[in-house]
């Protein structure tokens, strides 16, 4: 006998997977376009592929089962990932933490240098440039998974750093279940992507009850109690207009950030 909770992991997987299709077709489709572009003109062209999963990712798809769907994707175009990573200027042996200030209190959390050097680093040197400051937190899913999302600039899932980071200590949560997935505990602080590897950016998840994910998302940091709190609470106040997946009602714009080593 299949149970609700069940059945809903199943739908989410089921369309977990159409989104990435869909997606990874969006992109075959533009890359075979700039090819064209770029031999007719003997330009560089770059056609953006702007696929924000969300609710309305779908016209076809119900309200029922959108929220069972969600997933911390994120979709920069082309454009938005063609630069290098920054240089790695990280103490590779040390703990540092992450604080924002943000609309809706502080939210802090820890990063383990040794385990996520990569991720670690990047966010670095992004919140040394400002990047974060002014930005908002664009997403906030209630059904399915309790994710807050942030760290896109443009804030609205399609925006990034300009350049992709490698995917790390994806290990860290255990191994998959056989629905494919591992729990990733309330406190949890992980990447989101474009559902391809090593596609990380900018854009982050702020976990706030356990949720179920395939193991392909980068676990970098741990929030402190406070700060799960706080972000706990955003939760319960839901998404603006009802919905389960969008953006939330407490509105949550990051005024300051900043990465200090321990």
């Amino acid at each position: 006998m299949v149970s609700s909770d069940q059945r809903r992991r199943q739908l989410a997987r089921e369309k977990f997977e159409r989104q990435q299709q869909r997606r990874e077709e969006a992109r075959r489709r533009t890359r075979r376009l700039t090819v064209v572009i770029s031999s007719a003109l003997a330009v560089v062209a770059v056609v953006g592929v702007a696929a924000y999963v969300s609710v309305g990712d779908d016209d076809k798809d119900k309200k029922s089962d959108a929220a069972a769907s969600a997933s911390p994707s994120a979709s920069p175009s082309a454009s938005e990932s063609s630069a290098p990573e920054p240089a790695m200027k990280i103490d590779k042996k040390a703990k540092y933490t992450f604080s924002l200030k943000t609309s809706q209190g502080d939210i802090g959390f820890t990063m383990d240098a040794a385990k996520t050097p990569h991720t670690t680093n990047s966010f670095k040197s992004l919140a040394d440039k400002g990047f974060f400051d002014g930005t908002k937190c664009h997403r906030l899913t209630t059904q399915g998974i309790f994710v807050l999302q942030c760290g896109d600039p443009k804030g609205d899932g399609t925006g990034g750093p300009g350049y992709t980071i490698p995917d790390e200590n994806l290990t860290a949560l255990g191994k998959a279940g056989k629905d494919g997935t591992v729990t990733f505990p309330a406190g949890t602080v992980a990447m989101a992507n474009t559902g391809q590897a090593h596609t990380g950016g900018s854009q982050f998840f702020l976990v706030y009850k356990d949720s179920k994910l395939p193991p392909t998302y980068t676990p970098f940091g741990t929030m402190d109690a406070a700060s799960l709190k706080a972000v706990q609470k955003v939760g319960t106040a839901g998404v603006t207009g009802g919905a389960a997946d969008g953006a939330p009602k407490k509105a949550v714009t990051i005024s300051k950030a900043a990465v200090d080593k321990v």
